[in-house]
């Protein structure tokens, strides 16, 4: 589905990532983990055209490193930033409504299904989006990324600053993308989180992949957590 191989990142003259190389299989999570600035971050913005790299970057073995962001998103790939980036002025539903494919055929995703797996949207669907909580503009974000129906989502950071009882609905909804074969790239700091919903762990240190195995695997190596994890 996803194939980095050799990738470079830079700002400016500041070289971020160094040889990159991983992939993301149909139907699969992937939890991409380390500590701040390791170069996750940068990694998902090089995949979605947001920074200046060099490689290859294949999306369904279509070269997409030098397309532009809206061709990436196109082509089947979602984006969820870690700092939300929802339209304050507009209402729940409407963010909903920019998020649609236009022309898309049997879409997925719907309204009804969004409403469904985060009721207080629901609720909330007539409001401004900007006076919503932090985890509701979270809820709001993950939900109009998938309203663009991708085959491969990135989402980074969806927990953070997130009260536990809304952590637990962003874990129910990765699950739901998993139940319906959708392909997810997930940075995340909450080991708990990464490790109860992926099915394979990356974890990078100065801008490199270090680690690459299952949950259980990450669990046995007490090395690689303490080296490139724990603070």
């Amino acid at each position: 589905m996803l194939t980095l191989l050799n990738v470079h990142a830079y700002y400016g003259k500041s070289h971020v990532l160094h040889g990159v190389n991983f992939n993301v299989r149909s139907g699969e999570i992937v939890a991409l983990l380390g500590r701040n600035g390791s170069g996750r971050s940068t990694t998902v913005k090089a995949i979605m055209g947001l920074v200046d790299c060099t490689g290859s970057i294949k999306l369904k073995d279509r070269e997409i490193l030098g397309s532009k962001a809206f061709e990436i998103a196109h082509a089947g790939l979602g984006y969820v930033p870690e700092n939300r980036d929802i339209f304050p002025t507009l209402t729940v539903h409407q963010n909903l409504q920019l998020g649609q494919k236009s022309g898309a055929k049997n879409p997925r995703w719907q309204f009804d299904d969004m409403y469904k797996m985060f009721p207080r949207l629901k609720e909330r669907q007539h409001t401004e989006a900007g006076v919503l909580s932090g985890g509701e503009q979270q809820m709001l974000t993950l939900c109009r990324t998938l309203m663009g129906d991708p085959e491969l989502i990135m989402i980074d950071e969806p927990t953070e600053g997130l009260a536990p009882k809304i952590v637990e609905q962003v874990a129910e909804y990765l699950r739901e993308l998993k139940r319906r074969s959708i392909s997810v790239l997930l940075v995340e700091q909450k080991l708990t989180i990464a490790l109860e919903v992926a099915d394979r762990c990356l974890v990078m240190g100065h801008g490199q992949i270090v680690f690459d195995g299952t949950p259980a695997d990450l669990r046995a190596n007490a090395y690689i957590r303490k080296e490139w994890l724990e603070v």
